[in-house]
């Protein structure tokens, strides 16, 4: 099933049924409960442009970090955003053909809610996720790279090799500074090191090294280094570090950027940062045509693969914007076909104990980082998040234990063309 929301004042939902299944329908919100209800959400998550303060709010008083108060927003948005008689057709065309799949392309004032946590039947606790697989749409006007308008990708892209881009080091950054480390230090998680130990036996993991420890903390990733593992060819890509969002109010999504180890010297279209330049979306879109007059579009630089997880704050933040040109519809366009990225500022498995008090062996985002990369492996990535999905909310409904809570987990979201 496909779902288009549009915000015309009101919000405006269009749903069509498709493979083998019919139907279709529209409905709509008033703008004053939308508004209401995406208050109270944006009010229960890490603020971006708070930074520390934000996450601590998060895990004090946040209501995605207790399992009462987090059900009761599932179901004041649920009330809001979503109409009663088309859950009855998901139960439908459940039980004759399956679980369905909702290919949902959210409007900018409703891209950060976590559709998968509304609540359908309130007695029972019964979400949206329990009755469906679902992904989020880019935006219908994204269009792929053409070689007469882009110079697309050469070939190559049937490669196995799956690029890892772990916690790179970023110059003028300690790693206890706000662009420091997200995954503590290399060597000290022993899930994290099997996961890249898992790529190593399989001999197709970018860059070489010899011990999973060496895939942590790098000096060496920069843009150049990205482009030329891209242009070899690659299955996959795996970013996990920071991402700098833009102000929502400017207007300007492709000014998000993502943080590798470039330096100050590197070439690019944002200005840098202490001894750091950002790699922008702007730069995966237009790449160095701007800059001179033999330069290359981004595309031909930074082809994507057709997986490429981006678990960083607000990576998939550029849904919010009316005019979509960030990281994740960037990627898009560069090739992939799927995207995962995030609604909301994630916490570190470091926040979680901190300000939650969890022991150092607990490390959620390890966790999910290590769904994702199953997910990506898998012959449906859409489905097998998923499933994981649905364990952590069935853990949640069980232990109420904040490692269980959708704060995490729920920000992370699969983007399809």
């Amino acid at each position: 099933m496909q779902v288009r929301l549009a915000d015309a004042g009101d919000l405006h939902m269009t749903w069509t049924w498709t493979h083998g299944a019919q139907g279709f329908g529209t409905g709509y919100a008033p703008a004053r409960e939308v508004d209401e209800a995406v208050g109270e959400l944006t009010a229960a998550l890490p603020g971006g442009a708070e930074g520390a303060a934000g996450m601590r709010r998060a895990f004090e008083s946040g209501a995605l970090t207790t399992y009462e108060t987090e059900r009761r927003l599932a179901r004041v948005l649920s009330e809001a955003l979503w109409p009663p008689g088309l859950t009855d057709q998901i139960r439908q065309v459940s039980a004759h053909r399956g679980r369905p799949l909702i290919r949902l392309q959210p409007s900018p004032r409703v891209a950060q809610v976590p559709w998968e946590l509304l609540t359908v039947d309130a007695d029972r606790d019964i979400r949206l996720i329990d009755l469906a697989d679902m992904a989020t749409t880019a935006p219908a006007s994204l269009r792929r790279p053409t070689a007469a308008t882009d110079q697309a990708p050469p070939p190559g892209r049937d490669s196995d090799a799956v690029v890892l881009i772990l916690d790179p080091r970023i110059p003028g950054f300690r790693a206890d500074s706000p662009l420091g480390s997200v995954l503590g230090p290399p060597g000290t998680d022993p899930a994290l090191l099997s996961l890249v130990q898992n790529h190593l036996d399989a001999g197709t993991v970018v860059p070489p090294m010899t011990k999973p420890a060496e895939a942590l903390r790098r000096t060496d990733l920069d843009r150049n280094w990205l482009s030329q593992a891209l242009r070899k060819g690659a299955r996959r890509l795996m970013y996990v570090g920071h991402v700098s969002g833009a102000p929502v109010e400017g207007g300007q999504s492709e000014d998000v950027t993502l943080h590798l180890s470039c330096g100050p010297e590197t070439a690019g279209l944002t200005e840098p940062v202490r001894t750091h330049r950002p790699l922008s979306a702007k730069d995966l879109l237009l790449g160095t045509l701007p800059l001179r007059a033999d330069g290359a579009a981004g595309a031909r630089l930074w082809p994507a693969p057709p997986r490429v997880a981006l678990i960083a704050c607000e990576s998939g933040g550029d849904l919010r914007f009316a005019e979509s040109f960030g990281l994740a519809t960037a990627m898009i366009h560069n090739g992939a076909e799927l995207v995962t990225a995030t609604r909301w500022v994630l916490p570190t498995s470091f926040a979680f104990h901190r300000l939650a008090g969890l022991p150092e062996s607990v490390r959620p985002l390890t966790e999910a980082v290590i769904a994702v990369d199953t997910a990506h492996d898998d012959p449906d990535p859409v489905h097998r998040l998923a499933r994981w999905q649905r364990h952590r909310l069935d853990r949640w409904r069980t232990d109420h234990r904040i490692e269980h809570s959708p704060l995490l987990w729920a920000a992370l979201t699969c983007i399809v063309r």
